[in-house]
């Protein structure tokens, strides 16, 4: 079947949520996993689906796909993300692909065809030492990233409290330098 809003968190419907948000000028995303399931192992993720999460994504208005990898049966992202993607453009709407295989297969060598951002690190953790690390591992990339296409080493940690707000302010400025396309990240 077809993905379902928890009720309880979502009561009228990620339609209605996208078209609130849509309405203050703001542009929506979700996250989706090209497994089997979730990473938290909670909810079903897209693999065998994609054509018709890609759809169910396209009809709630959704302008932004984060697609992890976790439960992935093995099979190569360069296999998998691909599908996503085709699945995406023809949805009948312009949605953002980022994808988030955690750099394991040196995605900026090749998902420029597949996505407009794509993971060039395992996750950031809230903490100086994590963010430098992340900034480092994908200074290698920066040349793969272009207007369409971006580097990805995780979320701005900015404001979760584990760094200074003069660290947060580097974190700001180191990300811009990198190429990497911003982005604010809520959890509902």
């Amino acid at each position: 079947g077809n993905l379902v809003p928890k009720a309880s968190t979502f009561p009228s419907g990620i339609k209605a949520l996208a078209d609130y948000v849509h309405g203050k000028g703001l542009k929506l995303g979700i996250y989706s996993d090209a497994g089997t399931q979730t990473c938290s192992k909670t909810m079903p993720g897209s693999l065998g689906y994609e054509e018709q999460d890609a759809k169910t994504f396209a009809s709630w208005g959704i302008d932004y796909l984060k697609y992890d990898n976790c439960n992935n049966n093995n099979i190569d992202p360069k296999e998998r993300y691909p599908i996503m993607s085709k699945a995406l453009l023809n949805s009948g709407r312009s949605i953002f692909f980022s994808l988030c295989e955690w750099g394991q297969e040196d995605p900026a060598t090749w998902a420029q065809s597949v996505g407009n951002s794509w993971r060039t690190t395992g996750d950031i953790g809230d903490n100086w030492d994590s963010m430098t690390s992340r900034a480092d591992q994908n200074d290698q990339w920066a040349s793969y990233a272009a207007p369409g296409g971006w580097n990805d080493p995780d979320m701005l940690e900015v404001g979760n409290r584990g760094m200074t707000t003069q660290e947060y302010r580097s974190h700001i400025s180191i990300w811009s330098l990198a190429k990497v396309r911003g982005r604010s990240t809520i959890t509902v």
